[in-house]
């Protein structure tokens, strides 16, 4: 550069090699309406923001013997107008960078330059999209780089059509963009596509690549893209996809039918390209494909034309370029892989469980609202037993409402659990089915503990009424387990342990050690609720065992009974409570997969079985249910029979003076009562008591 008389710079050409000056500088359209706007370059001790604030343009031109070069610099301008570029045929790289005032480039301002093979518009102020549509470059590979331009929001419709006839690669990276129109690729040929960094691009159109050809690269990491265009994915072989934690679906699997390596943001999109058949263009794979017999019968370092002789006449090998890759098959690689939390499995991994599951939510549902409906329907005072049997209905019906949840969706995402991983573990659907489970696991444990030391209480303290546990007792005691149950689920929702980490919802996340000691609290709770449930049974067993009461044949029952409560607490908490120990040690001893045939098995047994041992299988309950059928038509004459004895066991206590009040009825009273407690326990619950 050098300065005139007033100020402004001349623009010169750099010397040609040899020592040639070339052509007069207005032979540049570029040139001509720029100098003129040119004001000197900052002098000394000026401020640095003056370069930030002017244009940069610099040129390369090519003609096959030299190369030379023009740059313009220091162009405070706002606008590059039409044709500001036509005519320089020769050049081959034109970069427009770091020019934050430019905010418009006129239509047509690149026109007929068909040896440019490199485009750059970065970092400036403009806000629609370029057009370089009339660029027509017969380069092969031409390389559109626009960037960092945070104005630009929309890439429109048929955007590159007539830009090059050839392959070309398109780096849009870092801009502003938030939507890709329909068409926008349409009439290109492309070789790679870069739409990465723009972190607020959230639409792509579904016929965006409708007319291309390509990419065989896709980058679209760091986006907020929700969905990939199902159209034209076909030709891509590479695909990258990290840090785009808004693309939770991915197009059918047969939709990439060239991709070779894969770069994604969640594992569980892997497992859709697990056995995916690749169609390989190149033609010695599909001969890999059709002779794999005559590669696995050569030797380790065959010679190949020896190898292609076998299969092909000789006439027809004529020309060719052997390929020494022929017995190498291509596979697709894909990251980050599928953990042992989360394999490449359905919610219910076998087809078995996925029909248990249905059969055993329905019966925990089904049962425990009969329980609930006829207890709270019923006409008797409600006492301690009936409260505690609500309390425990309750938890096991959350349990039914759990794997209901877990099977429902698990019927909806069948062959496809790859593509709703993400929304489910980490949606609402997944926190709410972990608070269930957890919330009625503990209070189902919590309310059979109270229970079995209710029966206890009673039996060991029967002849003192004045020690018998009332309703203004029970209360405070469920409303304690109430709240420990909802702390319990509440935590894995506000960062101790989580309920996203597996499938089925369960808090298996033993990272940290808050986790751990969270679940090892929970797991210790159980242990001991088991502990004592075993305890106390084994108390009444040996209390019950009185001549003076029960007949010695009344004992095998009993014993038998207590023996059934005490199995099904014992399958439901061992296996569950011996694997998850050894697991929040982080020394699994099971995998994923098995742990569901538990969850399904043994986890939601008491959920199943409490509704029928402490309730349905009893005569009080029978009693209630028919006296309430009966009010709606049903079963009349079964439920005057319980009217009828009720009405005779009322009348043979007067007559044997169960009312009076002298000593000997007192103390018959209370024998009476303390039978009546055996025979709760045998009914698994003391409907009777009053």
């Amino acid at each position: 550069m050098k300065k005139d008389t007033v100020g402004k710079p001349t623009i010169t050409q750099l010397p040609t090699p040899g020592g040639h000056r070339t052509g007069n500088s207005e032979s540049t359209p570029l040139i001509k309406s720029l100098a003129t706007h040119c004001p000197p370059p900052p002098r000394t001790g000026q401020s640095a923001d003056a370069e930030d604030r002017t244009v940069r343009v610099k040129l390369q031109e090519g003609d096959g013997r030299w190369l030379r070069s023009r740059s313009l610099t220091y162009l405070p301008v706002k606008v590059i107008p039409p044709q500001a570029f036509r005519g320089l045929n020769e050049v081959m790289k034109i970069l427009i960078q770091n020019t934050k005032n430019l905010v418009y480039i006129g239509p047509g301002a690149f026109t007929h330059l068909p040896r440019l093979k490199y485009l750059s518009i970065c970092n400036t102020g403009i806000q629609t999209f370029p057009d370089v549509t009339k660029i027509f470059s017969s380069e092969f590979n031409f390389i559109l780089e626009i960037c960092d331009n945070l104005y630009i929001t929309t890439i429109p419709g048929n955007a590159f059509q007539g830009m090059n006839n050839e392959s070309i690669t398109l780096k849009l990276y870092g801009n502003g963009f938030k939507e890709v129109q329909s068409h926008a690729f349409n009439g290109t040929t492309l070789i790679s596509l870069e739409l990465k960094e723009n972190v607020h691009l959230e639409k792509m159109h579904n016929e965006a690549f409708w007319g291309a050809s390509g990419p065989s690269v896709l980058d679209i990491s760091s986006t907020k893209l929700q969905a990939l265009p199902s159209y034209g994915l076909e030709s891509i072989q590479t695909l990258i996809a990290t840090s785009s934690y808004s693309l939770k679906k991915l197009p059918s699997r047969e939709k990439f039918t060239n991709l070779l390596d894969a770069t994604l943001t969640y594992p569980s999109h892997c497992c859709a390209f697990r056995n995916l058949p690749t169609k390989e263009q190149n033609f010695s794979f599909s001969i890999f494909e059709n002779f794999s017999k005559q590669c696995e019968s050569t030797a380790r370092k065959p010679n190949n034309e020896t190898l292609y002789s076998a299969i092909f006449a000789e006439s027809e090998l004529s020309g060719w370029d052997y390929d020494y890759g022929f017995c190498s098959p291509k596979t697709l690689r894909c990251a980050p892989e599928p953990d042992a939390f989360n394999p490449c499995e359905d919610i219910m991994g076998y087809d078995f469980l996925r029909v248990l599951i249905w059969l055993i939510n329905i019966l925990a549902i089904m049962g425990n609202l009969t329980v609930l409906l006829v207890l709270l329907t019923s006409h008797y005072k409600l006492t301690v037993p009936r409260f505690l049997m609500c309390n425990l209905s309750f938890a096991d019906f959350c349990m039914g409402l759990y794997l209901l949840l877990i099977a429902s969706v698990d019927s909806q995402t069948r062959g496809q659990y790859y593509n709703y991983a993400i929304d489910w573990q980490t949606g609402s659907g997944c926190s709410a089915a972990g608070f269930f489970t957890v919330f009625a696991s503990e209070l189902s444990v919590y309310t059979l503990t109270v229970i079995t030391l209710e029966r206890w209480h009673t039996i060991t303290y029967a002849v003192q009424l004045d020690q018998k546990l009332r309703l203004r007792h029970a209360i405070p005691i469920m409303l304690g387990g109430w709240l420990f149950s909802t702390l319990i689920a509440v935590l894995p929702l506000v960062g101790v342990s989580n309920y996203i980490k597996v499938s089925i919802c369960l808090p298996m996340d033993v990272e940290t050690t808050l986790s751990q000691v969270y679940v090892l609290t929970i797991l210790i709770f159980n242990v001991v609720a088991f502990i004592i449930i075993c305890a106390c049974y084994i108390k009444i067993y040996f209390a019950v065992q009185n001549p003076e009461l029960m007949a010695t044949n009344k004992d095998t029952k009993i014993a038998k009974k207590m023996a059934i409560l005490i199995f099904t607490d014992f399958t439901c908490m061992a296996p569950i409570s011996f694997f998850a120990i050894s697991a929040a040690f982080k020394v699994p001893l099971i995998t994923v997969t098995n742990s569901k045939v538990l969850l399904v098995l043994f986890y939601p047994i008491n959920s199943c079985a409490n509704p029928f041992l402490y309730a349905i299988f009893t005569k009080a309950f029978q009693r209630d249910f028919f006296l309430l059928l009966s009010k709606f038509g049903c079963c009349k004459h079964r439920a005057e029979l319980y009217r009828r004895k009720e009405f005779s066991a009322y009348n043979s206590k007067c007559k044997n003076g169960y009312t009076g009040s002298n000593k000997a009825s007192q103390s018959t009273l209370k024998l009476s009562t303390l039978h009546c407690q055996y025979s709760a326990v045998l009914d698994k619950t003391c409907y009777k008591m009053y």
